[in-house]
């Protein structure tokens, strides 16, 4: 499993960040992108500046965040 100087480590410039909305996305959305074979970044879409945590596929299962309500494949 990667560890966080890993995760902070690989180049996210090129990410394709997706949106998750509970409801109307007026106030902006959770993203979240696939940046390795286990490893992903949650952005703010509110925040496009700030940038995005990332976490193992088991950090985020643990978080409760499921890849699937991205439209993403784990």
């Amino acid at each position: 499993m990667l560890d966080g100087s890993e995760l902070y480590a690989l180049d996210i410039s090129g990410a394709a960040f997706t949106k998750a909305c509970g409801g109307p996305c007026t106030e902006g959305c959770v993203t979240l992108a696939r940046i390795g074979d286990d490893a992903w970044a949650l952005g703010d879409s509110k925040r496009p500046d700030a940038q995005p945590l990332r976490f193992t596929t088991e950090e985020l299962d643990a978080a409760g965040i499921d890849p699937a309500r991205f439209g993403l494949n784990v």
